[in-house]
Formats: structure tokens, C-alpha cells, sequence
């Protein structure tokens, strides 16, 4: 028996990260249209890569598993994107540095896209962005229905430079950025009220990512400054994560290190100019690492929404009636691939 295909439809996605991009290409995939909406001058969200005059920096996801298996079957449709990292046994270290037990077991391989980790989500949106499909540096601040065509939603948006502008004509609406900015935009919208009161539930984290370069290890006999080790995680009460960025594939050997703050710390020090925050996480990573030297390169990031600590419990929020959806990896946790599944199971709802 033969079935009706669906009509093609027009989505806005708002937030170009993992979820959105994956949400996104699964659409188009099925022979919808999208328009996808990103405040930032780039694609990939927290899946970020900071250049640097000494090679890149990691600063926002580290690595990522794969566990579910279609996000398996994504990745292998581009291989020369993700590459295994090796650092799978990562040391556990005590307030002290001191390596504390055991080094944790790799329960997953750990993976990295190369040559940075926006390469994998950037390399998704490439034909989005060659179809023009994408429009970057546009905040949107309102979404309510279309003037024209009541049954149609549009939204009102803000460039970088102020400019306000108006995108009409959208079959549905697709949220794809952290929960406190899909409530913002929602509790804009009198259409969603009941979602607004779902998605207060969800609690995030902050995190301060601290950016180091120590060219200088580079010099004849000397290969690595401080530790053997290339990841761990740490109990001291300011560092929950340390990395060494040049023992992952693909990247510059300059010694580089991303130090990742406890979640309490980071939320303590939320309103710290950068400088401050700085000089107290290096503090902390020379009490870990022992790495005394002065570094070339200083850099930090600070991420409002950075880990999921209660998520909402379900994959993604959609209402067909209204044409609405809320995707993203705090609908189930905090991994890239909750990210993925979130973005894929709004899509498939969708579509």
C-alpha cells in the first residue's frame, strides 16, 4: 500500500550547535526546508575551537563518545572528521595534584574532531551554508505568528550591528540553544506558556575554561612540560578538568593546555573580569600539573551554560498543533551525543 509523502515545510532553527545542526540536516534530509538562526559569528556552540599564534584551543567540549547507534552511523558518514584520542585512561588527581588510585578505565573511546572540535559540526552545516541556509551573527529576540498568514510563525531578530529585521513565512519553529534562552524566547511567545513552566526545571552550570601555551617546551631535549598524563580529572576545589590540547590528533604540537573549572568554583566566581579569573586558575593548575613556567598564552572563556545538572527528561518538546519544538543536550544531559540524539529525535518528530 502506497502512503501520501508529507508536503514540504519551511523550519527556522534557532542555534547552531550539535542538536541544531543535526536537527536541521535530518530535515532537509527528508525534504523539508530550513533557515537556521546563530547569534555567534560561527557554527558549533559549545562544540568550540579557539585559534591561537600557537595552535588551537578545545575550549568548550573536550571529547565525545558514541554510544547510540545512529549517532554512530552519522559519524561514519564523514570519517576524516573525528579521530580516536588516545588519552582514554584519564588520571584522577586530589586537591594536591597528586594522582589519586587508579587511572578511571575508558568505558567508551574517546573521540575528537579534527582539526578542532567545531570541525565536526561545521563540516554538517557546510551544505546548509552553501545553500545559504544559514544566517549567522542574528539573534532571535521574539517569535509570535506571521502577519501575513496567521497559521505561519515569523521572528523578529537583532544583528550584531543593532539592526533589527523580521523572517516570515516559517511552517514551525525549532529551539536549539540552552534552556535559559529558549525560555527567554518562549515566555515572548503567550503560545507556550505550559513549556516555560517545564523547561524552569532545568538547572545548568557555569564553567570558566582557562587557555595556556608554553612554546617553550619545544625547545631541543625538552618534549613536555609538567605531568606524563594528557587528561585528568581533578578535586582541587577550582579545577574539574585539565587537557594537554597537543596530545590530541591533529593539532599543533606546541604545548598547550584547556583547564576547565569545578562547577562550584566557576559559579562563585561568575561575575570575575577574565584577568582575575585567570590568575586564580593558573594559581590552581601549577598546584596539578607542577608546571611552574610562564605561560606564552593566556586565554579564558566563560560559559553561563556549560553542564547540565538536572535535565528536563524527556529528548525534545514538540507541539504540532502550534508548529513549535525545543531540542538540545539539557532535554537529557550533557554530552555531545545527548546533543545529537535531542536534535535527531526533534527532527524525526518533525518530519
Amino acid at each position: 500500500m502506497s502512503t501520501v509523502p508529507r508536503a514540504s515545510k519551511h523550519f527556522a532553527i534557532v542555534g547552531a550547535g550539535m542538536a541544531g545542526i543535526t536537527c536541521a540536516r535530518t530535515l532537509v534530509q527528508a525534504g523539508h526546508t530550513v533557515t537556521v538562526f546563530e547569534k555567534s559569528r560561527g557554527v558549533a556552540g559549545r562544540m568550540a575551537t579557539r585559534d591561537s599564534a600557537f595552535g588551537s584551543f578545545d575550549h568548550g567540549a573536550q571529547y565525545f563518545t558514541a554510544r547510540d547507534p545512529r549517532f554512530v552511523l552519522a559519524l561514519q558518514t564523514t570519517p576524516d572528521l573525528c579521530k580516536r584520542w588516545s588519552a582514554n585512561s584519564v588520571q584522577v588527581l586530589d586537591e594536591l595534584g597528586h594522582v589519586a588510585g587508579q587511572a578511571l578505565p575508558a568505558r567508551d573511546a574517546h573521540w575528537v574532531a579534527v582539526p578542532g572540535m567545531k570541525s565536526l559540526v561545521a563540516g554538517w552545516a557546510e551544505p546548509l551554508k552553501a545553500d545559504h541556509r544559514i544566517e549567522l551573527q542574528t539573534r532571535v529576540s521574539k517569535i509570535e505568528r506571521d502577519a501575513v498568514s496567521p497559521r505561519q510563525w515569523q521572528l523578529r531578530t537583532e544583528a550584531l550591528d543593532g539592526a533589527q529585521h523580521v523572517f516570515s513565512g516559517f511552517d514551525g519553529v525549532l529551539l536549539a540553544t540552552p534552556a535559559t534562552q529558549a525560555r527567554s524566547v518562549l515566555q515572548n511567545s503567550d503560545l507556550a506558556a505550559p513549556w516555560v513552566m517545564d523547561i524552569n526545571g532545568v538547572k545548568v552550570a557555569p564553567c570558566w575554561t582557562l587557555m595556556l601555551a608554553f612554546p617553550q617546551a619545544m625547545q631541543p631535549g625538552m618534549s613536555t612540560l609538567g605531568p606524563q598524563w594528557n587528561a585528568a580529572r581533578s578535586t582541587h576545589h577550582r579545577i574539574a578538568w585539565a587537557a594537554r590540547e597537543s596530545s590530541k590528533p591533529g593539532r599543533s604540537m606546541v604545548e598547550r593546555w584547556t583547564i576547565q573549572a569545578s562547577a562550584a568554583w566557576s559559579q562563585e566566581h561568575l561575575n570575575d573580569d577574565s584577568v582575575r579569573a585567570e590568575a586564580k586558575l593558573i594559581k590552581a593548575f601549577t598546584e596539578i600539573t607542577g608546571i611552574r613556567a610562564e605561560p606564552a598564552h593566556v586565554d579564558s572563556q566563560r560559559w553561563l551554560y556549560a553542564k547540565t545538572l538536572t535535565p528536563l527528561g524527556k529528548s525534545h518538546l514538540w507541539d504540532a498543533k502550534k508548529g513549535l519544538g525545543v531540542c538540545g543536550d539539557w532535554c537529557i544531559g550533557h554530552r555531545v551525543e545527548d546533543a545529537f540524539v535531542s536534535g535527531l529525535e526533534l527532527a524525526l518528530a518533525v518530519a
